[in-house]
């Protein structure tokens, strides 16, 4: 994956630089001997690497403003970094640019239960959101599967979604408010501890924007009061198309589970060696959850498992207990991992409409023998947002291009079949050369207009989002 190369005047400069950034932020705060930067070389897309220039560690908004003033001054890129779990290559370096990461800002500002709002800084893990709150019976409904480590801000940064994204939606629909800074160091306030704001709906623009636009500090999230129950069913088939065609037919009847997750044999297999969940030995399984009262949650997984027993299922597991529940997700919360301890792989994330389900699982298969790649289907079935896992080994020469090359292929066909190249991922330099796949050069061309206001020097995350021959233009304009 081409990168641009660094400025000589910015790396000739490097002690200047550190020598302002030590003026404003603690002597620990900033790590800049090339060994400790190698941490900082790549996020969890670990095809790539490259160590920056420099890693800046503030604590407060105050002290992000004073290093994106600093930089913004110098012409230096930033890099915007917050656990550093993006699957895109959303936070990876360049050579000449500073990672600003705020994992240090990871605290609780403000809890408002009659609103139910919390403020957070936005260097707080997701999970932790919710831990702050459960003791008063509320929950923050997105979550990804790497919930216990990833930072607000990057699921700000990627509009993140998760299990329960059917039912309550991804992270702009649990996002009330933002503290952001802007490259010159300007701090504006968007959105707040309400529903709607009046005006543009900047917030709506923010979320999602990787970066591009600001460094998002501190968020103001909606918490939801818990469920009475939740119960969980399980069913086994015998092909991942008619395991697609079920989750169609779900969705067609009009019932809305808070979850359904999809996985196939390879995944099946691999977490059962991984974690032992009990899973039964079928082509695909599908989780479907539902919640409510338990009157509420009988008739909806009545009918649902009616229509799952149209498609001739290998086995219907409902849960009766806490633990039953527990081990039905113990596998899917388990299936990225497992499938790492088996082989290298590249996690796509591209949607669907879910009517088309059955036709993009066959197409995979078959593109998965034309290019001599097994692949493991594992996703958020419900809302379409598909995760094909490619396995190929990083050892063997060219087997990396061959896995790309497969991948973006299975992206154009998520474009073609009406979806688009991304749910809950983002960009990032995964698929920054397939944007005019989805995009024309107008649509390009207006929302690169759109960072020119946010950030004209285009120092914010570079080489991220658009193609790089049209940004490199951007910044040398």
């Amino acid at each position: 994956m081409e990168m641009p190369e660094p400025k000589p005047e910015i790396l000739a400069n490097k002690a200047g630089l550190i020598a302002r950034l030590r003026s404003v932020l603690p002597h620990d705060a900033i790590i800049e001997n090339p060994v400790e930067t190698q941490a900082y070389e790549c996020d969890a897309l670990v095809a790539y690497k490259c160590a920056p220039l420099a890693v800046v560690l503030p604590s407060s908004t105050e002290e992000v403003a004073e290093v994106l003033k600093i930089c913004n001054e110098m012409g230096i890129p930033v890099v915007p970094r917050g656990s550093g779990t993006s699957l895109a290559g959303g936070a990876l370096p360049t050579a000449d640019c500073v990672i600003l990461g705020i994992a240090r800002m990871n605290e609780v500002l403000e809890t408002d239960y009659d609103n139910r709002v919390i403020r957070v800084q936005a260097g707080r893990t997701n999970l932790s959101v919710t831990d702050a709150v459960e003791e008063e019976d509320f929950f923050y409904a997105p979550d990804p599967s790497s919930q216990l480590a990833c930072a607000i801000s990057g699921n700000i940064a990627m509009n993140s979604g998760g299990a329960h994204c059917l039912k309550y939606g991804v992270t702009t629909n649990n996002l009330l408010g933002v503290t952001m800074v802007m490259m010159d160091g300007t701090i504006v306030e968007l959105g707040g501890a309400y529903v709607d704001a009046g005006g543009l709906d900047l917030l709506g623009l923010i979320c999602g924007s990787e970066g591009q636009l600001g460094v998002v500090t501190e968020a103001s999230l909606r918490i939801l009061a818990k469920p009475e129950g939740a119960r969980p069913v399980l069913m086994g088939f015998d092909s991942n198309e008619v395991a697609g065609a079920c989750v169609s037919d779900i969705i067609k009847a009009g019932v809305l589970p808070v979850a359904i997750e999809f996985m196939d044999r390879p995944c099946i297999r691999a977490t059962e060696a991984f974690a032992g969940a009990g899973y039964p030995d079928c082509e695909a399984l599908l989780i479907v959850e539902v919640e409510g009262s338990d009157a509420e949650i009988d008739e909806q997984l009545a009918l649902i498992l009616d229509i799952a027993r149209q498609h001739n299922p290998v086995e219907l597991r409902e849960s009766r207990s806490a633990e039953e529940s527990a081990r039905i997700w113990l596998g899917r919360k388990s299936a990225f991992g497992a499938m790492g301890q088996i082989n290298d792989y590249m996690c796509l994330d591209g949607t669907i409409p879910v009517s088309q389900l059955p036709f993009v699982l066959r197409r995979i298969g078959e593109m998965s023998r034309e290019y001599g790649l097994d692949v493991g289907n594992v996703f958020h079935a419900g809302d379409g947002n598909m995760h094909p896992l490619i396995l190929f080994d990083a050892n063997k020469p060219g087997d990396l291009e061959k896995c790309e090359e497969f991948g973006a292929e299975i992206l154009k066909l998520c474009v073609e079949v009406g979806g688009c190249l991304t749910g809950e991922h983002g960009v990032g330099i995964e698929k920054r050369d397939l944007m005019t796949t989805q995009f024309s050069q107008d649509d390009l061309d207006i929302q690169m207009a759109v960072k020119d206001v946010f950030d004209s020097k285009w120092l914010l995350n570079p080489a991220k989002v658009f193609p790089l021959d049209l940004s490199d233009s951007r910044r040398a304009a």
